[in-house]
Parts: structure tokens; sequence; C-alpha cells
């Protein structure tokens, strides 16, 4: 048996206008190759870089959400090496004093043996910022590639973990809350398919109860959740079969993840430790972070394992659902913004007269927690799924869905008027007044359903003296019969009164 060890290194493209070190923009998806670049990002001679603030603020501000450190001092060094996607033949990055040190972020995962959730530590070494390489372009000619400079200079965050990731599964929850944590932030979109975040994994094997480190293995070319669980998941199978042969890895390997394949494949052999001879960056003052740190403290937003925590114990949500709500920023502000709507008009209620809001939370926070969770990740998010509307362009407001909910929560509509009043709200009308003009609402006359019970108990003779002879589960097929009479906009509940009433 073999202990899996894993490190994670991250870098995630930073949400600014402009580039690291020049006014060039940062977001180049579309533009033709080689548009966004100037004599600053493609390193001509006598040009000198200028430090972006907002990328400086928003490395602070990750770092501040991972619990790291940040340094009262910092600085910019020259890490040099020889490639064609580095115009400078070296780049800008950070070395022995990052903005951010000796951070954590928790993870929660489901225990092996008892299937119970337990939050996992991930220790993060450092963070730092740097300017990114160009991109190359594999034509299909053979022995050629094209350089696109669009990329190059743009702002970077590293996050280098420590080797505490003990499982694929682990790694790829890990990179999930990350991801989920810079979008709370505004620090970076971080859509691994785009190339906004990308992560390289140093895995390694040792024996059992063993604390040693043995030869790590670097896998890249990793572009989405999937991908990382997969690499590292063959990575392991592979390892696993050298140290059972008596032949572990010995020497220091990058291999890369071939998608179509499912295999990682050697790229090169490291025989010794790079040396970048890093010197500091003699274009950029020293960074004296301690100001800064504060000011960016104050503007920290509550993080997603908070809001989860939150929705959880204020609103009454269950995990799953508290889960799929917080997994989006847009999605998290909307439940909570129909969840206050809901409050609102609970308020406003005359049997609610009297009564303290903490009571009247208490007193109903259940029912709405399971209407509220219950229709917006089934039912909206479905109907949402089919229709391909994206939550920032869907036109039902918190409002109207909190509407919706208070029609429900007083059974004024119920059954499959539910679903049809929610479809037609997709235009972005008021529920109410949708109900009233496609008469969708629950009927609430007795008379109307007295009525419907008689015409349906003629209709099904053979039913009736089933059940007046002891076979009563013909009770709910009678029953369906007087919902579908009535359109289904009848109280269920109404309706069997009704039935066994006139059945005594």
């Amino acid at each position: 048996m073999y202990q899996v060890v894993i490190g994670l290194e991250i870098h995630a493209q930073i949400k600014t206008q402009s580039k690291m070190f020049c006014g060039c923009p940062q977001a180049t998806d579309g533009l033709p190759p080689n548009t966004a670049l100037c004599p600053i990002c493609t390193g001509q001679p006598g040009t000198l870089p200028v430090l972006n603030l907002q990328a400086l603020k928003l490395g602070i501000k990750t770092g501040l959400a991972l619990h790291c450190r940040i340094n009262a001092e910092s600085k910019f060094d020259r890490k040099h090496y020889f490639y064609p996607d580095l115009p400078k033949a070296y780049q800008i990055s950070q070395y022995d004093q990052p903005i951010a040190e000796d951070g954590f972020l928790e993870i929660e995962i489901p225990d092996e043996e008892t299937g119970e959730i337990v939050n996992r530590k991930i220790r993060i070494q450092r963070l730092h910022l740097e300017e990114d390489a160009a991109k190359l372009l594999h034509g299909a000619e053979e022995n050629h590639a094209y350089v696109d400079f669009n990329r190059a200079g743009s702002a970077l965050m590293e996050m280098v973990t420590h080797p505490d990731v003990a499982s694929p599964a682990e790694a790829k929850l890990f990179l999930q809350e990350l991801r989920l944590i810079l979008r709370y932030l505004g620090a970076s979109d971080a859509n691994m398919e785009k190339g906004q975040m990308r992560c390289d994994a140093n895995i390694s094997l040792r024996p059992m109860g063993d604390t040693a480190f043995y030869t790590k293995t670097e896998v890249k070319n990793m572009n989405s959740f999937k991908s990382v669980e997969r690499a590292l998941e063959f990575e392991i199978e592979r390892q696993t079969k050298l140290w059972d042969a008596g032949t572990p890895p010995d020497k220091l390997s990058t291999r890369g993840w071939d998608d179509i394949k499912q295999i990682t494949v050697l790229q090169r052999i490291k025989e010794d430790a790079a040396d970048y001879r890093y010197f500091p960056e003699p274009d950029i003052p020293p960074l004296h972070l301690d100001a800064l740190a504060k000011e960016m403290a104050k503007t920290l937003p509550e993080l997603p394992a908070a809001r989860r925590a939150r929705f959880i114990d204020e609103y009454e949500l269950s995990l799953s659902d508290a889960r799929i709500l917080t997994d989006d920023l847009n999605w998290a502000n909307f439940t909570e913004q129909t969840f206050s709507e809901l409050y609102a008009w609970l308020r406003s209620l005359p049997d609610m007269a009297g009564l303290s809001e903490e009571q009247i939370i208490e007193k109903n926070s259940g029912k709405l927690a399971r209407l509220v969770g219950g229709y917006l990740t089934s039912k909206l998010m479905g109907l949402m799924a089919d229709k391909h509307i994206d939550i920032r362009t869907l036109k039902i407001t918190p409002e109207n869905f909190a509407e919706f909910i208070a029609l429900l929560y007083t059974n004024k509509i119920s059954g499959a008027n539910t679903l049809t009043l929610l479809k037609n709200m997709f235009d972005g009308e008021d529920p109410a007044q949708i109900m009233e003009e496609k008469q969708l609402g629950q009927v609430e006359d007795a008379g109307l359903i007295a009525r419907a019970v008689d015409e349906v108990l003629k209709s099904c003779p053979e039913q009736v003296t089933q059940f007046k002879s002891g076979k009563t589960s013909v009770l709910q097929f009678l029953i369906g019969k007087i919902m579908k009479e009535m359109q289904g906009r009848a109280d269920p509940g109404a309706v069997r009164e009704a039935l066994l009433q006139n059945l005594k």
C-alpha cells in the first residue's frame, strides 16, 4: 500500500482591465493574434514596466481570503530562461519575497469509511504575482509553431500549496473551492477551459506510514477539473506499478496529460534543478504592503464556505441545496434576495401581527426552505437548462420568484399548474397576473368541488362499490379523476375531504 503525496501550482489570470506592467488589454479573447501588444509587453529595449495597482490589490485580497500572511515588504525579480514565448528572455516574477505566504484553504470531503463530511486543511505555501508568457500555437505543418503575443505580459497570480493533497478527488475539490473564492472576490473568472486558471500537479508515492518525500513527477496540460482528477489517477496507477516492480521514479520529470488517450506522456527529464538566475527587478521598486493590506482587509466579502454555513443556519436550507446555490455568486445573491422578499411578505401578513421577526422566521423558515430550495435547484434550474438561459440573463426577478413561492405557500396554486405558471414567468411578468389571466389559481369554491365530486362518482360506480366494500386504495384513483375534472385547480386536501363526505 502506498500513500499519495500531491502538491499543486495554480496560475490564475487576474481580472483587471490591463496587463501586469503595461496598458494593453488583459482580456484578449476574440482579438486577432498579435494585436494586444506594445513595446513593454514584447520586451523592446529601453521600455520600463509600471506595476498594475489593481492586480496588486486583488493579489493581496486573495492572499487574505486564503488566510495568508501579507508580507510587509515584497519585491519583483527577474526569472531568466530562454523560450520562444518569452520575448524578454526573462519573466518578471517574485522569488524570495512574494506578496503572501503561509496560508490555508479548508475543503469539505466525504470520509471514505463513514461517508460523513470532514474538513481537510490544505496549506498554501505562497502566493506571488507575475506576468504571463505568450502563447505557442502548433500548426499543421511539421516542425512549425507560431507565437501569439497577445497573452504576453498578462497579469497572473500563482498559488503554491504544500504537498498536503492526499488524492485526485481532493485535488479536484480544492481547485473547485479555490475557483469559487476567486470569483467571489472578483479576482479572476478562473475558467480552466479558457486558460484563465491553469494547474500543474506534483505527485509522488511513498510506502504507507513512511514520512519521507520521494522523487516527484510534474503533470501539466490539464485544462479542466475532470482532467486533473483523471491525470492524477492515471499517474497513481503508473507509479504504483513502478514501485511494485522495485523501480520507483528516481529522476524529476515532466509529463503532459493527453486528454484523448487519457494517459500522461513524458515531456522531459530534469537532470538538475533549473537555475533561473533570479535577481531583483531593477525597474520596479520594492513594495511596502502594510497599509494596502489593511485597506484590502476591509473589502473582503463573505466567502463561499461562510455563506454556505449561513444559508443552512439562517434559512434552514439543506446542505445539498446550500452547496448548489452558493456555487455561483449570482445564484447566491438571487437566493438571498428571494428570502429577503419572502420575509418582508410574511411580516406584512395579518396573522403575524405581534410576533417578533425571530418568531416569524422560526415559525415559517422550514417550509419556506423546502419550497425555495426545491423550486430553485430542481424546477427553475431545470427549465433554464432546457431553455439555455443563464442566471445573469434570467428575466425572473427575485421579487417575482418570491411572489411565486408565496402563492405556493398559501395554497393559491398547486399541482401541474405550478410548473405551468413558472414556465410563463420567463418573460418577466408578474406571477399573480399570469395566474389570473390563464386561470391557473386554485379553486376554493366548495360548491364547485362538490359538483365535480358528484360527477366523478356518477361516472365511476364500480370504484364506489369497491370502496364501500373496504377497498380503500381506489380513493386515490377517484381523487385523481376529480383533480383532472377540475384541471388541477382544486386543493387535493379539500377534494379528499369532500369525497369522503360524499362516500359516507
